[in-house]
């Protein structure tokens, strides 16, 4: 890796995109540290040092804002109304017979498809700005805080709109650094900017974590903490790696007096076909009942065992739910991304065929049973992975935003490997000689 890295350098146009995608990672985090207009910047520090980084409520969406939520930044909803947009656009091209339709199309379907995430994002945005305005009013954002209630000092409508216009033109500003990396820069911008991120908070999560430990100064918990880590970066590659190939042989056709096809090839199913989605989705929906709880005040029965069982995150219920949520998402967001009648279909038209297996329905039933079959072995992993934290929790008294915790190290990990790869891919077609030399 380093070496694809010291090779681009040398190659001037590389070298341009990379300072650019820098340039742009500079501006980003630059952002993240401006505060919002109407926000009392010493009363924020103030409950940030007081709460820590326990808020374990709104952790998930603090991590991918790099710190910022809480911080209340011009940056603080971050790229994550950009995710939930795309995310409830690639859901409902299943379900909508004319988004399904723009997904045909190609280039100009796609590009119709972005920008109604754009639009989405932007509404979203909005949506996320209020709802954070209201809890920074409240003093919910940080319960046990003394200043949490004058966080915002001026309570007025006018100062409202102007807080809330300001962080949903600052998330339409992330979006387009995402995408000025996007065309200008190297890899994909928005899952750069994602992978900055989270690993912003990664030094200071491990200097709490040595901060808190009590064997040698805290030192042997840091050792041990880096080996978990090492661990599952190494877990993490192998089974992001991992993929199923399924041979396609494609028949010869007679087109005049040239024979084309003939040619052999695979699919690939990946064993991680689903991604980091089906954490994110488990991680919200579990975050819902306690936020439910916390803007209603209800000290009623199911009120108190919801905080019992389901807002600390070792609680053995709360393990439980967790995992089984992550499994069922794995298999619900394989089965609407990867269609297999689609696919034999395509394969029955261009003359393909999977050795040993008839064209048509059984090729796509032999599909959905290695697909049935793979993504059993990617689900599991995605939970023991996502439950490293809350082991975590329990064993070394980490916060909920644990350093090598399940979604940041996939994050980092995917974003890391498809980024060299588009670097090698890039230093292979220009130092390609061809055949005459």
């Amino acid at each position: 890796m380093l070496t694809a890295f010291a090779r681009a350098f040398k190659t001037p146009d590389l070298r341009k995109k990379l300072l650019f995608t820098l340039g742009i990672i500079v501006l980003f985090r630059l952002g993240s540290h401006i505060p919002v207009p109407g926000v009392s910047y010493k009363n924020v520090q103030i409950c940030v040092e007081q709460a820590g980084s326990s808020n374990g409520l709104f952790g998930l969406v603090n991590m991918f804002s790099g710190g910022a939520l809480l911080q209340i930044t011009i940056f603080a909803l971050g790229i994550m109304p950009y995710i939930t947009a795309s995310i409830i656009l690639q859901l409902l091209t299943v379900v909508i017979p004319k988004l399904e339709t723009l997904k045909k199309e190609g280039q100009s379907g796609t590009a119709k498809i972005t920008q109604y995430t754009r639009y989405l994002t932007v509404a979203l945005a909005i949506l996320q700005g209020t709802g954070l305005v209201a809890t920074a009013r409240t003093g919910a954002l940080f319960q046990g805080c003394s200043a949490a209630r004058d966080i915002v000092p001026d309570r007025s409508i006018f100062t409202t709109i102007v807080m809330v216009v300001t962080m949903t033109a600052g998330t339409c500003v992330v979006m387009w650094l995402g995408e000025l990396i996007t065309d200008r820069g190297i890899g994909n911008g928005m899952s750069i900017l994602m992978f900055i991120s989270i690993a912003a908070g990664f030094i200071g999560a491990m200097w709490q974590i040595k901060l808190q430990g009590k064997i040698a100064d805290g030192w042997v918990e840091f050792g041990v903490v880096i080996l978990v880590g090492l661990a599952m970066v190494c877990l993490v590659v192998f089974v992001e790696q991992a993929q199923r190939r399924i041979p396609v042989q494609y028949a010869k056709r007679m087109i005049g007096r040239r024979a084309y096809g003939g040619t052999s090839t695979y699919i690939p199913l990946k064993v991680n076909q689903a991604g980091i989605i089906p954490v994110i989705f488990a991680s919200s929906l579990l975050y819902i009942p306690a936020l439910i709880v916390q803007f209603s005040g209800s000290t009623a029965g199911w009120a108190t065992w919801i905080q019992k069982h389901f807002v600390k995150g070792d609680h053995p219920y709360y393990i439980a739910t967790y995992f089984l949520l992550i499994v069922f998402f794995a298999f619900f967001y394989v089965a609407i991304s990867f269609n297999p009648e689609e696919v034999a279909d395509n394969m029955k038209k261009y003359g393909g065929f999977i050795p040993g297996i008839r064209a048509g329905r059984p090729t796509a039933e032999y599909l959905s049973y290695v697909l049935n079959r793979i993504t059993w072995p990617g689900s599991l992993y995605l939970g023991l992975i996502a439950l490293v934290p809350t082991m975590a929790l329990a064993g070394f008294g980490a916060n909920q935003n644990f350093p090598f915790g399940g979604t940041s190290i996939l994050i980092i990990v995917g974003v890391g490997l498809e980024t060299v790869k588009q670097i090698e891919s890039q230093l292979q077609q220009r130092n390609y000689e061809g055949f005459l030399r």
